[in-house]
């Protein structure tokens, strides 16, 4: 009987816990995190997608990315300001074998102190240079450099920096060195130099068999010597301009229509731009409808990279001796030549984006400001100058123009 009554009064007890395990139950099943799913929570997830590459709900955490992977796309990187960088340069002039002599202002007693600096873009930040990764970038692709000296110059300077990641062969020189050819084995990647004065056709002026430093500069006639040669190229890096500055006679059709810096009453006179702009017009519209071009050739327009001649030119005394980077003030950002000439190159590369007639790519690589900041990066008179003259035209390596290979190396990994 008191058994019965002990049934009686525990049967409502056991079928209250019953039912408190079976929800526990149901409610473990289908939430593994019951804590996970709060209304801040929620809200703390939405905004962390907003700031993180979404990834598959089913693949694990991963290591964050590289700093270079993670710029954001839409910072400006070709305006900002030169700070300080402590670290100095990834190479030196001794642990780049490939560095040119004429551009090894160290050796030559400059003083250092224009190497700690670098490029930092308004409201981002633009990580070192990574050869690892560009190289991974360009793996089994060909890259060339085409334009003057300047051209030269950027090549030398992106040759150090990747050299620093692997030892560069140099497979084919052409008796002037104008044409160059480098090969990374390990990343079955080519480099390439190719120099031209003027992307188009140009011939010296001979007087009694010497070269007169003036030229007939066909506006409409391509330069074969370096357009015959792209048809295996994926990526084209083109500049010009600084050989526009001497007096040149200009054609068109074949016919002489005038000429810069000539002063002959005879003859029309025309602007440096005006050159500058026919010139990029006919270089781009020619790799726009090269068909032998690969399909998917990426071209970089590198804009105008001015001198610093102070009180007079290459031979007429001209220097450059400051030992700082001028500041926005100091500059004239609103006009002088640097600026009409990356104007116009930006309008040219315009009409081959606006085209959009095949799947060829322009870009641009805007160093123009950061450039005319940097007064302080010339070799100047630290080089072997044989003349007695002062370089302030080309850059020193290590240096300021290798932040140029910064911009580039962003360029190609948006592409």
């Amino acid at each position: 009987m008191e058994c019965k009554v002990f049934q009686n009064r525990i049967a409502p007890f056991f079928l209250w816990f019953l039912i408190i395990f079976t929800i526990f139950l149901i409610f473990s099943t289908y939430s593994s995190d019951p804590f996970s799913h709060g209304p801040k929570d929620k809200l703390s997830q939405q905004n962390q997608s907003s700031l993180s590459p979404a990834w598959p709900p089913a693949q694990p955490p991963l290591m964050p990315l590289p700093m270079a992977l993670q710029i954001e796309e839409e910072c400006d990187m070709f305006n900002g300001r030169w700070v300080k960088e402590p670290r100095g340069s990834p190479y030196t002039n001794e642990s780049c074998r490939t560095l040119p002599v004429l551009k090894n202002c160290g050796k030559y007693g400059k003083e250092d102190g224009y190497i700690y600096w670098r490029w930092k873009p308004d409201g981002c930040d633009i990580p070192r240079f990574d050869p690892k990764i560009f190289l991974a970038i360009v793996r089994g692709k060909k890259l060339a450099f085409i334009g003057d000296s300047l051209a030269r110059n950027h090549m030398e300077s992106l040759l150090c920096l990747l050299s620093q990641a692997e030892s560069p062969i140099n497979v084919y020189k052409d008796p002037q060195d104008k044409f160059r050819t480098w090969e990374f084995p390990s990343h079955n990647f080519t480099l390439m130099v190719m120099w031209t004065e003027f992307l188009v056709f140009g011939t010296e002026r001979m007087i009694n068999g010497t070269g007169s430093n003036n030229f007939d500069i066909h506006l409409d006639r391509i330069n074969k010597a370096w357009a015959d040669q792209i048809s295996s190229l994926n990526y084209i890096i083109i500049s010009s301009s600084n050989w526009f500055f001497r007096k040149n006679y200009l054609y068109e059709n074949g016919n002489l229509i005038g000429c810069v810096n000539c002063n002959e009453g005879n003859l029309t006179q025309f602007s440096i731009g005006f050159a500058v702009q026919r010139v990029f017009r006919t270089a781009l519209k020619y790799i726009s409808s090269c068909e032998e071009c690969k399909k998917d050739l990426v071209t970089l327009v590198r804009t105008y990279s001015p001198s610093h001649f102070e009180h007079g030119h290459w031979f007429t005394g001209g220097y450059c001796n400051r030992s700082h980077p001028l500041d926005e003030r100091e500059v004239d950002i609103f006009g002088g030549m640097s600026w009409e000439l990356r104007k116009i190159q930006f309008e040219e590369l315009g009409r081959m984006t606006e085209d959009g007639k095949n799947n060829k790519k322009f870009k641009i690589l805007d160093v123009t400001k950061a450039m005319l900041m940097r007064v302080d990066g010339h070799p100047g008179s630290y080089w072997p100058a044989k003349r007695n003259v002062n370089d302030c035209l080309h850059w020193c390596l290590p240096g300021p123009i290798d932040m140029w290979s910064d911009l580039l190396l962003k360029a190609l990994r948006k592409d």
